[in-house]
């Protein structure tokens, strides 16, 4: 067998791949062993670091990586590695998805369907919206939009061919149960307004319920109406439902608490790096309604904003909070809009209750007990002297569970519950 030697062209560019894999290896190690050394790095080292790794994977991948994406994956690598779910980058459309949580303003057909059995089903349009003009109905079953068929599809997928910018149009074939033939509407999207109160009626002669299913930048206002409303008709006890309700903006949940306590009853307190993130909030108005009974309803899906009205109402001692504990997000987020690239929405403070609770739910480890056992949990007590506990979420003072089964049969042992209190009374 005959030795082949590499002739001197290759030698040499051997020597150049070599000598360039040495140097960043060299030079990173270096970066590495200096930051490993310190704790840290420096500013000019981490960034001349980071332009060292960016520039080896953009030239030498195995796959061509382009640019924009290397950033954008930098991006979200750096706040995937803070560890908080809630601090994110938005593109565009997610950007304006929230846009359109806190304002309840989208620009739609005003339609609130769900997904059965592959089908995209109307369970109600909105009131005064462009598909209740047309005539949609509930029950109604959306075959095709804009002449493809809709079978199949996902939320997300229907969610983006309802939306859309006012003034546009969108054509449906709607099946309806008792009409053979489908029905072809021509609608026109138009802006839509997302009450945050979803529901307002008596459920019985002397109790009031109130559906509360956002902290949008009309919830104040909507809930004073809502209850002015059910005095009217005779409402001597209200019932609040906070339950699968996400939160929204700080401001909102601030100002329905403020409808319930006293002057300079404290609301919530806010902790933060920045100068304007730490403030404290108090009641500034005397209450309306003194002297009528709270209930309040909340779940595990009851988060941010809501959990601060029913942390702030549970330590005064103004309602009776009934259900199962709160999703537990102790956290205030700001959001940094970047125009047509889309926006940031990051942590910027922790937030407590009056008694000074933090109720952030902490990520179990494998050998870790549940920390909503109120046993595991800080103890606190409110302007009564009852316990109530720190983490988990707001532990409510009835708990009463509703299941996937309770669902599925229509019950609602929690609304139950909260009957069978006043009762008690």
């Amino acid at each position: 067998m005959k030795l082949r030697f590499p002739s001197a062209s290759a030698r040499a560019r051997t020597m150049i791949v070599a000598g360039t894999l040495l140097g960043a290896l060299v030079t990173g190690g270096w970066l590495l062993h200096r930051g490993a050394r310190m704790g840290t790095f420096t500013a000019y080292e981490g960034a001349h670091l980071f332009d060292n790794v960016f520039r080896h994977v953009q030239n030498e991948y195995v796959d061509t990586v382009g640019d924009s994406v290397l950033y954008r994956k930098s991006l979200d690598g750096m706040l995937y590695e803070l560890r908080d779910p809630y601090s994110t980058f938005l593109p565009p459309d997610r950007f304006a998805r929230l846009n359109e949580a806190t304002t309840g303003n989208y620009a739609g057909l005003g339609l609130e369907t769900d997904l059965r059995d592959g089908w995209l089903i109307v369970v109600a349009p909105v009131p005064g919206g462009p598909a209740e003009r047309a005539g949609l109905q509930p029950g109604d079953r959306i075959v095709e939009i804009m002449g493809k068929p809709a079978k199949g599809w996902t939320s997300e997928e229907a969610f983006r061919a309802l939306r859309g910018k006012p003034g546009t149009a969108v054509t449906l074939k709607i099946e309806r149960p008792g009409i053979t033939i489908p029905i072809v509407l021509k609608l026109v999207r138009t802006t839509i307004h997302q009450s945050a109160v979803r529901r307002s009626s008596m459920l019985t002669d002397a109790v009031g319920y109130i559906d509360l299913k956002a902290f949008s930048d009309s919830t104040a206002k909507e809930l004073n109406g809502a209850i002015t409303s059910l005095l009217a008709h005779g409402m001597k006890t209200l019932m609040i439902d906070l339950r699968t309700n996400p939160g929204g903006l700080l401001n909102q949940g601030v100002r329905v608490t403020d409808l319930f306590l006293n002057p300079g009853q404290k609301i919530v307190s806010m902790h933060g790096r920045l100068a304007e993130a730490n403030r404290e909030y108090a009641d500034t108005a005397k209450q309306r309604w003194p002297q009528l009974p709270l209930i309040v309803l909340v779940d595990g899906r009851s988060a941010s904003a809501a959990e601060i009205v029913a942390g702030a109402l549970q330590d005064h001692d103004r309602a009776v909070i009934i259900g199962t504990p709160t999703y537990g997000k102790g956290s205030a987020q700001s959001v940094i809009s970047f125009g047509s690239q889309g926006g940031l929405k990051i942590t910027t403070a922790r937030w407590f209750t009056p008694v000074g609770r933090s109720i952030t739910r902490r990520q179990p480890s494998d050998d870790d007990s549940d920390d909503a056992l109120p046993a595991k949990r800080e103890r606190f007590h409110t302007d009564a002297g009852r316990v109530v506990y720190g983490g988990g979420g707001i532990t409510p003072d009835v708990i009463a569970p509703r299941t996937v089964d309770d669902l599925a049969a229509g019950r609602d042992p929690q609304l139950d519950a909260a009957l069978a209190d006043l009762n008690t009374q």
